[in-house]
């Protein structure tokens, strides 16, 4: 297993990998990783199947991955990576609410979850808290996330009822996107789509496809 801290320890950078699907974002966050003394970005890819194809090669000592990607989710390429390398951080940095997305992420393996809107100081500074092994996220999610480790009720409803799966069909049928489609992107079978959304269905007391749909389109608008 890579030793994370070699480069450092031989007066190099940090060595970051990029997952985001947008050219310029992608581009634009590499600049401000580049311009500081101790991170540099080792590669980039703007799909998961780019990330799981290069980045063995770059030998990162960091990933960090969005979340909505054109062939997966981010939180299926951190388990992927979490089972590929256990010892390789990732963070999440996306537009997608965190109340929402933060505790997937860390549960599949994440290291914080950063929001875009979040001021650059932040952004530097989570990057850095996760190479040490720190856990990053907002005071706010980590309120939350001790209130359930001391015991507090759940009280979960509405879409944090739903399994990661079933919350990437929610969100791509909000997208506009039919359920073939959707099977293509996830790659699973069309029967199998089907079953999440007639899960995401019960768990969300809806009637029928229409009401799913528009459920689903109401909470993209909203999340997005």
């Amino acid at each position: 297993m890579k030793d994370r801290n070699s480069s450092r320890k031989n007066g190099g950078k940090h060595r970051v990998f990029l997952v985001e699907d947008h050219p310029v974002m992608r581009a634009g966050f590499a600049q401000l990783v580049n311009f500081q003394d101790d991170l540099a970005v080792c590669g980039q890819a703007g799909s998961t199947a780019a990330a799981i194809r290069e980045i063995p090669d770059a030998k990162p000592d960091l990933v960090i991955v969005d979340i909505s990607l054109p062939d997966g989710g981010g939180i299926d390429l951190i388990k992927d990576l979490a089972a590929r390398d256990p010892g390789l951080p990732c963070i999440v940095f996306s537009t997608h609410d965190e109340k929402i997305y933060a505790e997937r992420a860390l549960r599949a393996g994440a290291r914080g979850y950063i929001m875009k809107q979040e001021p650059v100081e932040h952004v530097l500074k989570s990057i850095r808290a996760a190479l040490r092994g720190e856990i990053c996220v907002s005071d706010a999610m980590r309120s939350k996330l001790l209130g359930k480790i001391h015991g507090a009720r759940n009280t979960a409803s509405g879409v944090e009822q739903l399994s990661d799966r079933e919350l990437d069909v929610f969100r791509l049928l909000g997208g506009g996107h039919g359920t073939a489609e959707i099977a293509t992107r996830l790659h699973v079978s069309v029967s199998t789509v089907e079953t999440y959304r007639a899960n995401i269905k019960q768990k969300l007391g809806l009637k029928n496809a229409m009401d799913l749909v528009a459920a689903a389109v109401r909470w993209v608008e909203k999340h997005a």
